[in-house]
């Protein structure tokens, strides 16, 4: 399946058009004054991301990220 072309501007003004098309699996070329910028595109595995942390059970609404770095 070829990538469909579309501009950065067009993109950005419609842009949850253009996420329900990559839910579905459909990939695009993202050009800026008509030089490709990026490819948009599902990820390849679904399972592809691991959890590491899930600061929610630390606190409702998680953790500011200023005092998780104070505490590093």
């Amino acid at each position: 399946m070829r990538d469909t072309i579309v501009g950065l501007k067009e993109l950005r003004e419609n842009a949850e058009r253009y996420i329900s098309e990559v839910k579905k699996g459909k990939s695009f070329i993202v050009v800026r004054r008509s030089k490709p910028v990026f490819r948009l595109s599902p990820p390849d595995e679904e399972d592809a991301w691991e959890r590491v942390a899930d600061f929610t059970k630390i606190r409702k609404g998680g953790v500011p990220l200023a005092d998780l770095l104070a505490r590093m």
